[in-house]
């Protein structure tokens, strides 16, 4: 792709005037590889059009292996002062991913990955509070190499799901949110499946290209001691460079009491240590998106998939009253599309990933 392809154009322009809201005098950081260069300098263009000035933070592919491989414990856990401080005088952020190897990271010990994460939580918690940023995938040979498609589907693939009409996507999104408010208990039936818990007084929120691009959602939070049943997830789990493939979850008083995968089961079982919360569903999310319709093994497209749920075991977000507290947010995709139910308050809202209600 070039700068010229009208669809890098478009994403930019959403990226900055629907996604982060940008003022004369603003500092926003864009974070990216190289590989996004085209869309990096549309992006950092139209914010210097508003007044505002870009942070441009490029990132190189070998670095982060090299970083994990080398650093010492104490290293790992170093206070990033610096990033911070930048966090703290910046105003609006924008992260681009560039992935370039998947497995980049998958012979790194779970312990080191866990131990980096518990001390950029400051950050990151800093970063979510000022509730002015947003994620997105650029599309690369790595991701696409994932998808099964070629490079030029994958562009096709991913501008479908992100140059969309937002507003219009929120509107519907809406109509679901009021429900989820109004409802207590949620069932969850599918293969393998029996899970139920609640979301009283959790108020659901919208997801239409604000904080994620591509979005498509509708999200709460879990009454951390409700969780009873078992889920069998459809799709395989990637994260740190490592895919846990058939992960089977047993809950009991809102917490995991057994875990099983067919891979990488003991880096599963690993994760699930990280801290008191890691065992307890921080989020419940269900897919809004039936523009994306393809498991393509990156999260951030996947759990919007029309006609699925994801439920990510961790921390939850304060502003649907989540208490659940942890340095891990973990999502996990259940497809209802062949024979899955959801129930609100013992009432099916969703058949085989089709709403029975009017949205």
């Amino acid at each position: 792709m070039d700068m010229a392809d009208p669809r890098i154009k478009k994403l930019a322009n959403i990226l900055t005037e629907h996604s982060v809201k940008i003022k004369k005098g603003d500092i926003i950081n864009i974070n990216s590889g190289v590989e996004a260069k085209h869309l990096v300098l549309e992006v950092a263009k139209l914010i210097l059009k508003k007044g505002a000035l870009p942070r441009i933070n490029l990132s190189l592919q070998e670095y982060p292996y090299m970083f994990f491989k080398y650093a010492k414990e104490d290293q790992l856990k170093r206070y990033p002062k610096i990033t911070m401080y930048e966090v703290k005088n910046t105003q609006g952020f924008i992260s681009i991913g560039t992935e370039y190897n998947t497995r980049e990271l998958t012979s790194i010990h779970p312990k080191k990955l866990a131990i980096k994460r518990r001390a950029s939580k400051p950050v990151q918690d800093l970063i979510m509070k000022k509730k002015n940023w947003v994620i997105c995938e650029y599309p690369t040979n790595a991701l696409a190499q994932e998808a099964d498609m070629s490079l030029n589907e994958f562009e096709n693939f991913v501008f479908r799901a992100t140059n969309r009409n937002w507003k219009e996507e929120e509107k519907k999104q809406e109509k679901l949110k009021k429900l989820m408010d109004k409802t207590d208990r949620v069932r969850i039936v599918g293969k393998d499946t029996d899970l139920t818990f609640s979301i009283k007084d959790r108020p659901a929120k919208t997801c239409s290209g604000e904080f994620n691009m591509p979005d498509g959602e509708v999200f709460t939070s879990v009454v951390e001691d409700s969780t009873e049943g078992y889920i069998r997830y459809t799709y395989p789990v990637i994260r740190d460079g490592r895919e846990v493939d058939d992960v089977q979850l047993w809950f009991s008083k809102g917490k995991v009491i057994k875990a099983k995968a067919k891979k990488n089961e003991k880096y599963l079982k690993e994760t699930l240590k990280t801290d008191k919360g890691s065992i307890t569903i921080g989020e419940f999310g269900i897919g809004f998106n039936y523009g994306i319709k393809k498991f393509i093994k990156n999260i951030l497209f996947d759990e919007k998939i029309g006609g699925t749920i994801h439920l990510a075991l961790g921390q939850g977000y304060e502003e649907t009253n989540s208490k659940n507290k942890s340095a891990l947010h973990w999502d996990m995709i259940k497809d209802l599309r062949k024979g899955g139910e959801i129930y609100f308050d013992g009432k099916l809202i969703q058949k085989d990933g089709k709403f029975l209600i009017k949205l």
